[in-house]
């Protein structure tokens, strides 16, 4: 039998790094992306839109994710999807894991 890919958690696959954001893109198709990111305390984005809805599913830690100038703060285990052309911004709370999820259709 032919081996396939190596299992892993969501969380093994990336790591904190001081005072910075990593990101590990998982999947890239045309059709969209899967992205893990490790963001250290403090660390965030600021506020954006997107053509496309974004799911986020937090992995480790806590965020605070505002969305059209609503505030949700999300912990492990919790997600939400952050909707096409809807100013949305994140903010650490603490160290946080998040997989972002992003199809690029209407």
């Amino acid at each position: 039998m032919a081996e396939g890919p190596e299992k892993q958690t969501l969380a093994e696959m990336v790591s904190y790094q001081e005072g910075t954001v990593v990101s590990k893109t998982i999947v890239k198709k045309e059709t969209g992306t899967v992205t893990l990111f490790a963001f250290d305390k403090g660390q965030g984005l600021s506020e954006h839109t997107a053509p496309f809805d974004a799911l986020v599913y937090v992995v480790d830690g806590e965020v605070e994710i505002s969305i059209s100038g609503n505030k949700h703060r999300l912990k492990k285990g919790e997600m939400i999807v952050m909707p096409a052309n809807e100013p949305h911004a994140l903010q650490g709370v603490e160290a946080f894991k998040m997989l972002l999820t992003m199809i690029r259709s209407n």
